[in-house]
């Protein structure tokens, strides 16, 4: 029998931490025990729930917060994901140092956060971040031209998913089924040259059109 790991997630934007919180509730091996939107209470229900692993924003907690926390679960029962744009490799030195356990960026495949994330509950060691270069932001870096390269109804959909809409949802939005919504997000992911709908809704939020 699988094991069922708990997971808090921690993020400031509502729309991130609802994209997480769907695609983590739809694998049947990860349980939302929280979800945090400031440091202050990712850090107290850390302390009642213990999960297995706190996914949290990387903006959010300062590098005392993050050593605070490892003292909170003095058990380091709780393994620390950090989710980010973009992390630089003395960054992430300063990071594993306090004990976070991986970072996984924005613009990776959700498949690969969720192996991690068994890997980590497991006490499978991980490579603390994929293969070095130096990350960037893939929203911030984006070429203006792929997002111009949008029909209107694209960028209604884009919008829409930014505001944590499943594909049924944004149908019934647009009055159209949700296999034509898939059809354009398909066509969407490809003009952007992006994988997934957290990227897409991050590029949504720093990058408006």
């Amino acid at each position: 029998m699988r094991s069922i790991f708990s997971v808090l997630i921690a993020d400031r934007r509502p729309v991130v931490l609802h994209c997480l919180s769907n695609l983590l509730d739809a694998e049947q091996d990860f349980r939302i025990v929280a979800r945090c939107s400031d440091g202050a209470s990712c850090i107290e229900a850390i302390r009642i729930f213990l999960p297995d692993i706190a996914i949290l924003d990387l903006s959010m907690l300062e590098m005392s917060g993050l050593a605070f926390l490892a003292k909170v679960d003095s058990k380091r029962r709780t393994r620390l994901v950090l989710f980010s744009t973009s992390v630089e490799k003395r960054e992430l030195t300063a990071l594993t140092g306090v004990g976070v356990d991986s970072v996984f960026l924005q613009d990776q495949e959700f498949g690969t956060l969720a192996q991690t994330l068994r890997q980590i509950a497991a006490n499978q060691k991980v490579s603390p971040l994929p293969p070095f270069g130096e990350a960037v932001n893939h929203a911030k870096t984006m070429a203006p031209e792929r997002c111009l390269a949008l029909t209107e109804r694209e960028r209604q959909i884009m919008h829409l998913v930014s505001e944590g809409l499943s594909n049924k949802e944004i149908g019934r939005r647009l009055n159209v089924t949700d296999g034509t919504i898939k059809v354009h997000l398909h066509h969407i992911f490809e003009k952007l040259q992006i994988s997934n709908r957290t990227s897409l809704a991050a590029l949504a939020i720093s990058r408006p059109i």
